[in-house]
């Protein structure tokens, strides 16, 4: 969902390309191509006595003045600048290139299974690296504030709670980079994300530092470790929000411990936090805040309460009402309403004697104490009972720091299998940021296969071979070498954010190879070129240029996201750029070399039908002229000339 809007971009974007390629272009091209070089007079142009005087400076007749130069561009070239066509130098760079790039096809055709061999054996040695890349689900994001979560024992009083955030305030404050911190302490009954008054927020403003995101976090660890009974979890407020949502904790890995026994379960919490800690890279390990807190328990005495003719419901009816409340009318006040509650006041509430002398109204009238049909006890029991999918479930949660997220997951899921021991009916399950990712990866995966099929289906359908469908697509491996080794290089961990990255190089790298092939098939269609190893360097360096400007300016248009690595709202963004940027620079040089060479060894099925199609047809347009059939522009209506 983060990165539908991109998706959505993209598809609108290209879509409005192809339009304003096949409308407004061509119409542009028809207009303002001839008008570049020559005006309505037949006299050069402002554009082209420009040119003129450029090209003087460059001649190798350096003692040509600017009029002279005029009159011999006008004189050799004006004539051959006609709407069919013009006379194009090649710039010393491009001249460059084109040598180099020539020499280097001579050799690459000359040796192809060695060119061939030798992608092979670069694409399976990068690919051989991706077990040492780590994973996450998205990058981490830098909003440049901080989320502190305190959690002090349950039953922890409002005044003392309210000090322990003080306290922790003024130790967040003594961190140099900290500008200013906002506490909350507990939330409202009526609040989403309702918490006790024991559970305390603090929003903390960053200034720019020197120091990393990590060393900060680490000096505010280590500041806030001297705060007793209270748990630490620091995140970000987007962070903690996409945490929750996906696991319902505010924590980047949640280890959900499956059971019937509380006790049971706060037992092997405890052993499966110790091991948790144990793992390079856990922060802020804590167990869910399940503990016994004293609670007033009522038993009714079911045969005692019908003796009365009371049925259980109405004797704890009573008691929710003294202990409760129960609006029973409203007070009006000009415009507002208040409901009148009545309840015990704080004192009786408080003591087990008043309530136990409390009345119980009976059917016949008479009124007779609580105590006479119910036990009330001041006993321990659990501040909360947690569900998930009908079972009782404990959360055992950690952030990480310094090392990628997978990593430590695995590591946790290893030691925990080995070290701990559950009872039968007892289970555990990771989630947290870990499980969204293997999600989305799965999803994300299953739709790529989808999307490779449809663009092989389409490749068939553009260039008449499946043959060739499978040479243009050569250029995906290709560019998958750059784009694993740019993520190697940007800090080697892959997110959600980096297979998008993949995934957007199969279309845009394949336009290298369809523009390469399409255009050796030009060649022997329409220009009478045969397969041979002159036609194949022709196509390639007369589609050099096309190639290079097709990857630079989509290289360029990247390089704000890859130097922004940084920079707030950029985290996503960045890893995309960084591996697509990758993946063209590979697969744009590699694609010179290799498929050349690819189709050299592989193309002549394809070469053949296609000479052979161009060979009939040369039969054919022979036998209508020679029967004296007109060609089919002499048979063209008259109102072609008009």
């Amino acid at each position: 969902r983060l990165l539908a809007p991109l998706g959505l971009a993209y598809i609108t974007s290209l879509v409005a390309s192809l339009f304003i390629s096949l409308t407004v272009t061509p119409v542009l091209a028809s207009y303002l191509l001839p008008q570049l070089f020559k005006n309505k007079s037949g006299r050069p142009s402002l554009v082209s006595r420009w040119f003129a005087n450029l090209r003087s400076r460059f001649s190798k007749d350096k003692e040509l003045e600017p009029d002279d130069a005029e009159e011999t561009y006008r004189r050799d070239d004006v004539d051959s600048l006609n709407i069919g066509g013009h006379s194009e130098e090649d710039s010393f760079v491009v001249r460059r290139l084109k040598k180099f790039d020539e020499r280097l096809l001579h050799s690459t055709l000359r040796h192809p299974y060695k060119v061939m061999i030798g992608a092979a054996v670069l694409f399976f040695v990068t690919i051989a690296t991706l077990p040492f890349v780590g994973t996450a689900f998205l990058p981490e994001f830098n909003e440049g504030t901080l989320t502190i979560n305190l959690q002090a024992q349950p039953g922890t009083s409002l005044a003392e709670s309210n000090r322990i955030g003080t306290i922790s305030e003024k130790l967040i404050l003594k961190v140099p980079e900290v500008i200013s911190t906002g506490r909350r302490t507990g939330r409202a009954e009526l609040d989403e994300h309702a918490e006790g008054v024991h559970y305390t927020e603090i929003d903390v403003d960053l200034k720019e530092s020197d120091r990393s995101r990590e060393e900060i976090l680490a000096d505010i660890r280590e500041k806030l470790a001297v705060v007793p009974g209270v748990n630490l979890n620091i995140g970000q407020p987007i962070s903690h929000r996409l945490d929750h949502l996906q696991s319902g904790v505010r924590a980047q890995i949640a280890v959900k411990l499956f059971g019937d026994d509380l006790a049971t379960l706060r037992s092997k919490a405890e052993e499966i936090r110790n091991v948790m800690q144990t793992v390079e890279g856990a922060t802020d390990v804590q167990i869910e805040r399940q503990v016994l807190i004293p609670q007033v328990r009522f038993n009714v005495n079911r045969e005692r309460a019908a003796q009365y003719g009371l049925a259980p419901g109405e004797v704890t009816e009573t008691l929710e009402t003294a202990l409760n409340g129960r609006t029973v009318s409203q007070a009006i006040e000009g415009a507002r309403r208040y409901d009148v509650v009545v309840r015990f006041d704080d004192a009786s509430r408080n003591s087990l004697d008043v309530l136990r002398r409390a009345t119980v109204d009976t059917p016949q009238g008479a009124q007779i104490p609580v105590s006479a049909v119910a036990e009330i006890e001041n006993l321990p029991g659990p501040n909360q009972i947690l569900r998930e999918n009908t079972k009782r479930r404990i959360v055992i949660s950690s952030n990480t720091g310094g090392r990628d997220l997978g990593s430590v997951v695995r590591d946790m899921q290893n030691r925990v299998a080995a070290q701990v021991t559950l009872p039968a009916g007892y289970f555990v399950e990771f989630g947290g940021q870990f499980q969204a990712s293997q999600e989305a990866t799965r999803t994300l995966s299953v739709l790529s296969i989808f999307s490779l099929v449809a663009i092989f289906f389409l490749l068939i359908k553009a260039l008449g071979e499946w043959r060739v469908a499978l040479q243009v697509m050569i250029n995906i491996p290709l560019a998958l070498i750059g784009a694993i080794w740019a993520l190697h290089l940007s800090g080697g961990v892959f997110s959600i954010a980096t297979l998008v990255g993949f995934i957007s190089l199969v279309g845009i790298t394949s336009r290298n190879g369809i523009m390469m092939i399409s255009h050796y098939l030009h060649l022997m269609r329409e220009e009478g070129e045969g397969f041979t190893e002159e036609m194949i360097v022709r196509g390639s360096l007369e589609r050099l240029v096309p190639v290079l400007m097709t990857a630079l300016t989509a290289g360029l248009s990247l390089v704000p996201f890859v130097l922004a690595a940084d920079a707030p709202g950029k985290e996503i963004l960045h890893p995309l750029a960084v591996v697509v940027l990758g993946g063209i620079l590979t697969s744009t040089l590699l694609d010179q070399i290799v498929t050349p060479a690819v189709f050299y060894k592989f193309g002549k099925p394809a070469a053949d039908k296609i000479i052979a199609e161009r060979d009939g047809r040369e039969n054919v347009l022979n036998d209508e002229r020679d029967s004296g059939v007109p060609p089919f522009g002499a048979r063209m209506p008259e109102w072609r000339d008009e």
